[in-house]
Formats: structure tokens, C-alpha cells, sequence
């Protein structure tokens, strides 16, 4: 046991007495010694049934560190290490407050101490809220929908797959997307919805979902991709959940004639300029509303020839990310040449992929004023083209 000051001693018993009674509602370590840490919270957890004290330390370098002290036998002797390394440490909870002080020259001050313990030890303490350490977020799509458990994505209990909580993620900010251009699509009647190149189709079945059973709109949908497997499994899937009007297709996009005028066109990750093919779709279909989030740039990569920019592209890594942006730019003035409203926004965080752009594109009525902005931003998409081309 470590010979810590009895003041020091007597504040971590007050933290440890104040979880005990379920009453703590957090401790604030500031002033730290270690100059890289900026400040240290105690909040109460229930870690798989057992109390504890979740530690969480801000950084200089905006990065946040975890740690949890349970309340077992050593519990006072680290919260005394802990306390010695802040010059202030305030608690406080549901019974009152107290803090911890320490001078310069090392003098500690206690204010409140034996106050809050005597209070602490009386028969009745107003219990503090107790956050469990995994709690669901407040997702559009839930991991027990039927279609998730179905597509490998969740256990049958609705336990989203630890290996499956990046694409659960993705899932709900696409259908976050879905819910914010929603007043775009028609108010009433029947939705029709194409995704293109759909694969395995996770979007196709969430969005869907959405627009029938949250939304409680009459949807009709459709997905098309080459290969023949995926689409067999997709047909499959959408017919043991009951998706009856939700249709896969197996085909090439560029050859594949839409049954019907769609108001929503989605794609999530077609490879290279299979991602210009959706949107040409997209535009020659009249959609309303776009939601495409590419995946690799190689085209542009190939075929940039610019000399001004020459600096750049001479450098493999530097030129694949310019083309990166510059194709996506492109896209996004193509779409304006074509009187959409468009912009490009994150789809997720860019430490889950890289591949998280996501093009959102509203058509606008064509009034002359849209469709001389419209034509203006034609030249403008052809100027930069012949640019980048090195055709000027």
C-alpha cells in the first residue's frame, strides 16, 4: 500500500463511497501535472453488471483515453494515484459537492469533505443515473429489423455481428441521407426507387425499409447488377421478409430499360466510371432525387494531362487523391449542367473507409433562371474537362 497523504486518502474514499451509494454523479480532475492532458471525468457505468468508474482523460492533441477503475479492493489505492497527479479534483453528486486542492508548494486543501460523507452514510442517498457502457444509439434502423438478421448483419436476438457494426453504421447515415431529401420526393402515392449496381444490396432493403415501414409509404423498388448469384440471394432474401414489391434484377445498367420513372436513384460504391453510368441513368430517367457515393477513381488518374498541375500529378499519391476529388467535382458539375441542385457531403467517418463521399443531387424545376444556371454550369464542366485533359 502506497503512503499517500491521509487528505488524499480521505477524497478517494468520498469517490469511492459516493459510488458505492450509486450516488456519484462525476468527478472533474483538472490542472494536470502532465501538461498533454487537459482534463479527467469519473462517470458511473455498469459494465456487464458490475459497478464502475469509466475514466475518460481529454488531450491536447483533441484525443480522448478510456479507463475503467471498478470498485473492488484496489479501487481507493488508484484513485489515489489518479488524484495525486491533478492539482484539482471536484466531485459531485447527488447528496452535494466537495473538492480537492493542491497548492504549488504542495499544501492540500479538502472543502466539503466530511460534510458530503456524513450525508453519503445516511439511510436514504438520491441515486445518480447509471449509463450502461454499451448503449444502443438512437439509429433510424434498429439491428433487430428482420432484413438484417437475414442479410448476416445481426443475430437472431437483433445483436449486431461485432465484424458487422462498420456496414450497420453505413447503413443508418445512407438512410440519415434518405431522411433528409425525403421532403423532395413526392408527398403522396406510390415512391419508385432504383438502386444501381446494387451488389448485396444492403441499401436497397434499408431504404426500402425505411420508406415502407417507418415512413409508411407505398414503395416500389428495384435493384439491378451483373452478377447473377447476388441477385438470386437479394430475390431470395426480399421474399422471406415479406419486401414483396422490392425487385432485383440481373443485368447491365447500361443496356437495362427502368419500367418506370424513378424519383429516387441510389448507388453505393460502383467502381470507377461504373458510378458516371448511374448517373447518366439517373439524369436520362429524369430522377428527382440522387444519392450516389462512389468508390475508386482510376479514369482521370489515367488520363489527366495538365501542365499547370503538373507539380502535383508527378507524385503518384498526390495525383490519385487530386483525381479523386476532381472526378467527384466533376460529377457534381455535370449534375448542375443537368439543373440539379448538388452537393457533396461525409458519408461516415473516413477511419471506417476512405470511400465515404457521398453525391447528393436535387433536380429543380426548370424555370429559365435554373436553366440558365444549368447552361452556364455545362461550360463550366467542359472547360474543366478539357483542363484536366490538357485540351487547352
Amino acid at each position: 500500500m502506497t503512503n499517500f497523504d491521509s487528505k488524499i486518502r480521505d477524497f478517494a474514499t468520498s469517490i469511492v463511497l459516493a459510488t458505492e451509494k450509486q450516488a456519484l454523479k462525476k468527478a472533474v480532475f483538472s490542472k494536470s501535472i502532465d501538461k498533454s492532458i487537459i482534463k479527467t471525468v469519473l462517470t458511473l457505468k455498469n459494465i456487464s453488471g458490475k459497478l464502475c468508474l469509466q475514466a475518460e482523460s481529454f488531450h491536447t492533441d483533441n484525443k480522448a483515453k478510456h479507463e475503467n477503475i471498478f470498485v473492488d479492493a484496489d479501487a481507493t489505492e488508484r484513485l489515489c494515484s489518479l488524484i495525486c497527479a491533478y492539482s484539482q479534483v471536484n466531485l459531485i453528486t447527488t447528496a452535494g459537492d466537495c473538492e480537492y486542492k493542491s497548492s504549488k508548494s504542495g499544501k492540500i486543501t479538502l472543502i466539503g469533505v466530511s460534510n458530503l460523507t456524513s450525508k453519503l452514510n445516511a439511510n436514504s442517498v438520491e441515486k445518480a443515473e447509471i449509463k450502461g457502457n454499451n448503449q444502443e444509439k438512437n439509429y433510424i434502423i434498429q439491428g433487430d429489423a428482420e432484413f438484417l438478421k437475414y442479410l448476416g448483419v445481426s443475430d437472431k436476438n437483433g445483436r449486431v455481428y461485432d465484424k458487422k457494426q462498420s456496414k450497420f453504421r453505413q447503413i443508418n447515415k445512407f438512410v440519415e441521407n434518405v431522411r433528409d431529401i425525403y421532403q423532395s420526393l413526392p408527398e403522396s402515392g406510390e415512391l419508385v426507387v432504383y438502386d444501381l449496381c446494387c451488389g448485396k444490396s444492403y441499401l436497397s432493403f434499408a431504404v426500402y425499409h425505411y420508406l415502407k415501414n417507418v415512413m409508411g409509404r407505398a414503395v416500389k423498388m428495384y435493384g439491378v447488377d451483373l452478377k447473377s448469384d447476388v441477385i438470386e440471394y437479394c430475390n431470395t432474401v426480399a421474399r422471406d421478409v415479406g419486401f414483396d414489391t422490392l425487385k432485383f434484377y440481373c443485368g447491365d445498367i447500361t443496356k437495362y430499360e427502368c419500367e418506370e420513372k424513378p424519383h429516387l436513384v441510389i448507388s453505393l460504391h460502383a467502381c470507377d466510371i461504373a458510378t458516371d453510368i448511374v448517373l447518366d441513368k439517373a439524369i436520362a430517367e429524369e430522377a428527382k432525387v440522387i444519392l450516389s457515393t462512389p468508390c475508386c477513381h482510376h479514369k482521370l488518374n489515367h488520363t489527366i494531362k495538365c501542365k499547370p498541375l503538373a507539380f502535383v500529378t508527378e507524385h503518384s499519391m498526390l495525383r490519385q487523391k487530386l483525381c479523386d476529388a476532381a472526378t467527384d467535382a466533376l460529377r457534381l458539375k455535370r449534375l448542375e449542367a443537368n439543373n440539379y441542385s448538388c452537393v457533396a457531403v461525409e458519408l461516415i467517418d473516413p477511419e471506417e473507409t476512405p470511400k465515404n463521399i457521398l453525391l447528393r443531387a436535387i433536380k429543380k424545376p426548370n424555370t429559365p433562371a435554373n436553366l440558365k444556371r444549368a447552361k452556364a454550369a455545362d461550360q463550366e464542366y467542359e472547360a474543366a474537362r478539357r483542363f484536366l485533359l490538357g485540351e487547352i
